[in-house]
């Protein structure tokens, strides 16, 4: 079995003046290719701590993480920057836009700071744009779209690279009902039809439904893991 992302024996810990504060305890995670996990846990459960550690975004007190077989803990600097550009996308709950730039370059900004020329990427922001729905948008700024537009954008930036994984920080959590459920359709179509990896943090067991595994933690602990029904409609609906 592949598995694109491993920990073992993960743990996180702050130092609050003379007391120790434990995040996350001995998480041990396989998560294998091509899968859609969500991970759900009450509010300070460690879930986004997670998150933030397997992305590269953090890093653990003890333990170690490997992405596609690579060890963070053994990457300089350059590498696991150049790692976390090309084979790693981020979806955030507040989309993170730069508001002064459009649809297009918003989408295109991952190319720009990799140092790799728009042309070469010109086909693949067609298909991107045509995908998220929002070929007609390509020249709004942010402040021209809805909640929902916008995180088709964020999406959309972080599929331009052409990544394995893409890990989404309460994807619909700024979302009306139904625009969330836009959003949890379009990226089951990415994780069906393009095959990647896709891993949230979501509060709601309905958007967590969409994935394939369910992971639950509980006091910086994961206290249970599981397959899900999948939820959702097909390509067709969801795009």
């Amino acid at each position: 079995m592949s598995y694109v992302i491993e920990t073992n024996h993960l743990c996180k810990s702050y130092d609050l003046g003379s007391e120790k504060v434990e995040i996350l305890k001995d998480i041990n995670l396989t998560v294998e290719k091509g899968s859609f996990y969500s991970i759900m846990g009450p509010s300070g459960s460690g879930k986004s701590t997670l998150l933030y550690l397997i992305g590269g975004l953090d890093k653990p007190t003890t333990g170690t993480i490997k992405i596609n077989g690579k060890e963070l803990s053994t990457m300089k600097d350059q590498a696991e920057s150049e790692m976390r550009r090309r084979d790693i996308g981020f979806v955030f709950q507040f989309y993170n836009l730069i508001p002064n730039l459009n649809v297009e370059e918003n989408i295109m900004l991952p190319i720009l700071l990799d140092g790799k020329k728009m042309k070469d990427y010109k086909e693949d922001l067609e298909e991107i744009l045509r995908i998220v729905g929002l070929t007609e948008r390509r020249r709004h700024t942010p402040r021209e779209l809805s909640g929902g537009q916008q995180q088709r954008v964020a999406i959309a930036r972080a599929l331009i690279n052409k990544p394995d994984i893409i890990f989404a920080d309460e994807p619909i959590g700024n979302l009306d009902s139904k625009t969330g459920k836009e959003i949890m359709e379009l990226l089951q179509v990415i994780n069906q039809t393009q095959g990647k990896t896709i891993v949230q943090v979501t509060h709601s067991r309905e958007a967590a439904d969409y994935g394939t595994h369910l992971i639950m933690v509980k006091d910086g602990c994961i206290c249970e893991e599981q397959s899900t029904k999948i939820r959702g409609e097909g390509y067709e609906k969801a795009i």
